[in-house]
């Protein structure tokens, strides 16, 4: 699966991404921004089973972000069930290296308009952590609209 977002490659995690996956992972500058529980050190063994979980997928939802050959990023949905089986989040993050260059703006725009193509969706949702300044921009560029504050929903680190 490909989708193009600008010069950016939306595409699925593939044989050859454990490297740059584990690397990005273990920096906490990235981490914690992420609602997602890691082990504290993500070894490659980590990123290949992932990238095996992914490509058991029916319908691909989690995907590498590429910048020529080289993943600089992650994207994927989270879809609902029952009655909010019309909804899905979204999730992502770039590489700290690539930080400030409105990849993330080119990519949620693609990546958004895949979803709504691709699945029988009427809304995407994204949470973002207080603080998060640079991903609250990304979404509004993007067309999200702020909602609401979530107060003690998640726990991260105990």
């Amino acid at each position: 699966m490909n989708i193009q977002a600008g010069p950016y490659l939306i595409r699925s995690w593939a044989t050859g991404d454990e490297a740059a996956l584990a690397s990005n992972i273990n920096n906490s500058n990235i981490t914690r921004t992420l609602a997602a529980r890691q082990p504290r050190t993500y070894t490659e063994e980590h990123a290949k089973a992932w990238i095996d979980l992914c490509a058991l997928e029916a319908d691909p939802v989690n995907f590498a972000i590429a910048s020529g050959p080289d993943v600089i990023g992650s994207i994927g949905l989270t879809l609902q069930r029952g009655a909010r089986r019309r909804s899905a989040e979204v999730g992502f993050w770039i590489a700290e290296d690539h930080w400030g260059k409105g990849i993330a703006t080119q990519v949620l725009r693609a990546f958004s308009e895949y979803a709504f193509s691709q699945f029988d969706l009427i809304r995407l949702h994204a949470y973002v952590f207080d603080g998060n300044a640079a991903s609250i921009r990304v979404l509004e560029k993007t067309g999200y609209t702020y909602e609401g504050t979530l107060t003690a929903s998640i726990t991260i680190d105990d």
